[in-house]
């Protein structure tokens, strides 16, 4: 194996799995967020905040993969 094609490949398979985990996760916060206010929509202030929180800490995990990618 050529070691240019090596380094494509890890670059490659850090970003799919750097993009697809983090926006699952934040897929399922938003879903479950808005399960959540569907039953009870008196929360929907408290929910917000927690839920944008948790979505950018999810992002950040495909920032750090971006930044590893170009690193590499």
């Amino acid at each position: 194996m050529d070691p240019l094609f090596a380094r494509l490949l890890v670059k490659g398979m850090t970003m799919a799995i750097g993009g697809f985990m983090p926006a699952y996760a934040i897929g399922k916060i938003v879903a479950k967020a808005m399960e959540s206010i569907g039953r009870n929509p008196e929360s929907a202030k408290a929910l917000f905040v927690p839920m944008l929180l948790g979505a950018a800490f999810a992002e950040a995990i495909a920032i750090y993969s971006l930044f590893v990618v170009l690193t590499l």
